[in-house]
């Protein structure tokens, strides 16, 4: 009796590997909306305690590390790129790793443990190697978390409910994102650094507690198997694990598959004379598919937009209004009201309708949307509202190219993998994939600012926008050319 106990907390803790008897918990850790509740859990930490540091970082370098004030921007920046650096470098190593592991908990809770260190030393750190060290760790984190995290999304809710989840993901982390380097600010003024790392631990906690009871629904499978070294889940695929009633509608569809189904089979095969690298990396066949190219572009240019507006709405707002830095943080919550609010809805669009419509109207709208950010002027309070609903605009924009990349890029892929399961192994190549995606996105993140900050300084904000809604159009035509399929007018089948 007491060995069944002791089995049965191990198994609790998923410290065993003893299928016989069950967690403590298990229905409800193995549930859909708690794992998802789980990922978006890591996902607004990373970008919480990233936001809640930026503002005290200069402050920080000032008065702890003892930098003269001509010395700070530049060292600002140059932590700002570590982070980035380390994420964009990491991210794939992070997918090649998570892939080659047959559980995804263990490297989440690695990432969690980078954060953890990355926070403390943060905290502690008078001297700056130790903080340009805690700023590397927590980009490797978010390399880790965002790749992992989506990798388990997938799995768990399949690619047929990738777009809803995505987005209702993506609009509860833009709160973190919103709300952190306001608050890091006004924590700093009234608590110091006590006050904001203490909220920081405090988040920290919630998300390992909920890391370390998340079990996989792959994992939960084992535990309702009479040979779990043998477990083969019907369900397991990423095209049908999770909870809903598409397996049905996969079935009824079955009828209409096999002509069509074996020629776009025949498509995505893979040769079997690959390279050496490939059988390491087998996510490297389906870079030559331009859909999955478009898709990582269409991340690219999401997260140099979100990057633009990170660097130039403080500076714009201290020109335009004289505002301080509490003010214009201010200008960001319509940027991310109607980001929030709408997430959801064109996560559910993109379900229902495909990836294409909503990246083409998406990013076909943020160009006469971007064009009018020259408008707003130095003025009273008609410029102010002028400039806050054009950022509001903007957010409707930002919420309908938030989930087209991500869910074109694992459908792309699921072909790949259906096409080639031998190829590609029991669970695929979709951390790799999200590990591509979590470097480009980085990628953007580094470049927005930079060539935000150069552009606005040579040619002015508007000019600067004028730019961005140029890439926007070119994005907008490569979507309607490549993502979802090449359109029926240019000879293709569509999606």
């Amino acid at each position: 009796m007491a060995g069944s106990r002791w089995q049965k907390l191990l198994n609790t803790l998923q410290l065993s590997r003893d299928y016989t008897t069950k967690p403590a918990g298990l229905r409800w850790r193995s549930n859909t909306y708690f794992i998802v509740a789980t990922v978006a859990i890591g996902l607004f930490t990373d970008l919480f305690l990233y936001g809640l540091v930026v503002p005290v970082l200069p402050f920080m370098l000032r008065d702890r590390i003892g930098l003269p004030p001509d010395q700070v921007q530049s060292h600002v920046s140059g932590l700002l790129a570590a982070y980035a650096g380390a994420s964009v470098v990491f991210s794939p190593i992070a997918g090649i790793l998570a892939d080659k592991t047959s559980a995804r908990q263990g490297p989440f809770l690695l990432g969690l443990t980078s954060l953890l260190l990355a926070t403390t030393l943060l905290f502690l750190g008078t001297s700056l190697p130790v903080i340009a060290v805690a700023r590397v760790l927590q980009g490797i984190s978010a390399a880790v978390v965002w790749t992992i995290g989506l990798a388990l999304c997938l799995e768990t809710v399949g690619p047929e409910n990738l777009g809803k989840t995505i987005g209702s993901i993506f609009s509860f982390i833009s709160v973190g994102n919103l709300v952190s380097p306001l608050l890091g600010g006004v924590l700093y003024k009234k608590a110091g650094y006590a006050g904001v790392f203490g909220i920081g631990f405090a988040i920290l906690t919630i998300d390992f507690i909920m890391r370390v009871l998340v079990i996989e629904k792959k994992v939960a499978k084992r535990y309702e198997t009479k040979d779990p070294t043998n477990a083969t889940d019907p369900n397991a695929t990423p095209s049908r694990q999770f909870d809903g009633a598409t397996e049905n509608q996969d079935h009824d569809s079955g009828e209409e598959e096999p002509l069509l189904g074996r020629k776009e089979n025949e498509e995505f095969k893979i040769a079997d004379d690959q390279p050496a690298i490939v059988h390491h990396i087998p996510i490297l066949p389906c870079l030559k598919d331009p859909r999955i190219l478009t898709a990582l572009l269409v991340a690219f240019v999401q997260a140099t937009l979100l990057g633009n507006f990170d660097a130039t709405i403080p500076t714009v707002a201290e020109e335009l209004f004289d505002f301080d830095s509490l003010k214009a943080g201010v200008l960001f919550l319509p940027l991310g009201v109607f980001d929030f609010l709408l997430g959801p809805i064109a996560g559910w669009a993109v379900d229902r309708y495909g990836t294409k419509p909503a990246a083409v109207i998406g990013y076909t709208y943020l160009v006469p949307v971007l064009v009018l950010l020259r408008l707003p002027h130095a003025g009273g309070k008609d410029q102010m509202i002028l400039y806050g609903a054009l950022l509001g605009l903007c957010g409707v924009g930002l919420a309908l190219i938030g989930a087209p990349s991500i869910v074109e890029a694992g459908a792309v892929v699921q072909k790949y993998y259906e096409a080639n399961p031998d190829f590609f192994g029991e669970d695929g190549p979709y951390a790799q994939l999200y590990g591509l995606n979590s470097m480009v996105f980085s990628a953007g993140l580094t470049l927005g600012p930079e060539l935000a900050g150069e552009l606005k300084q040579v040619i002015g904000y508007g000019n600067l926008n004028a730019v961005l809604a140029s890439i926007c159009a070119v994005t907008a035509v490569l979507c309607f050319v490549f993502i979802g399929g090449k359109p029926r007018l240019l000879g293709g089948r569509g999606r």
